[in-house]
C-alpha cells in the first residue's frame, strides 16, 4: 500500500519506525474542506444543498468566515414538519439560514492536536468539529474519518 507525503510543522515529529507520530498531528495537518454556507442563504438554498450533495449538515458562517453554528438535515427536517400552515415552502425563501441557529459551535484551532480534537468530538457526540485560523475564520472541519484514519496507530 503506498503512502502519500504530507507537510508537517516542526512542532510535529516522526517516530522511530519514520512514521508521523499521531500526538504531534495537529487539526491543520489533518483537516479536510468544509461544507458551508453564508448566513444570509435562504433555508430553501440550505435544503437544495444538503440533498444535492447528500450531507448531512453545513455550517453556517458570516461574511468574514466565521462559523456561527451549524445546520444538520434532521433539523431542517423537523423545521419543515413543524411548518403545518397551507404546507407552503414559500416561506424557506424569505428565511435566512443565520435566522435558525441558537448556539454558536464548537471550534478547534488549526494548532489543536488531533487527540484533543478526537475527544471533543467523543464528548460531544459530534461526527465533525470547524477548524478556525487565529482570526476564527473557517479554514476546514476534522470528522470522525480522520481521525479513524490516524487515531488506530497510535492506540495499537
Amino acid at each position: 500500500m503506498a503512502r502519500t507525503k504530507r507537510r508537517f510543522s516542526s512542532k510535529q515529529t516522526k517516530s522511530k519506525t519514520g512514521d508521523l507520530d499521531v500526538r504531534s498531528l495537529t487539526c491543520k495537518a489533518t483537516m479536510s474542506e468544509a461544507n458551508l454556507v453564508f448566513e444570509n442563504k435562504s433555508m430553501a438554498d440550505v435544503l437544495h444543498l444538503l440533498t444535492t450533495k447528500n450531507l448531512d449538515h453545513v455550517i453556517v458562517i458570516n461574511k468574514d468566515y466565521v462559523p456561527l453554528g451549524r445546520l444538520h438535515a434532521v433539523d431542517v427536517l423537523k423545521l419543515i414538519s413543524k411548518k403545518t400552515v397551507n404546507r407552503s415552502i414559500a416561506w424557506m425563501h424569505g428565511v435566512p439560514a443565520g435566522q435558525i441557529l441558537t448556539n454558536p459551535p464548537l471550534t478547534v484551532k488549526e494548532t489543536t492536536p488531533l487527540l484533543k480534537a478526537a475527544v471533543l468530538m467523543l464528548t460531544h457526540d459530534l461526527n465533525q468539529l470547524p477548524v478556525v485560523d487565529e482570526d476564527g475564520a473557517l479554514v476546514g472541519v476534522v470528522g470522525y474519518k480522520t481521525i479513524a484514519r490516524h487515531i488506530p496507530k497510535f492506540i495499537l
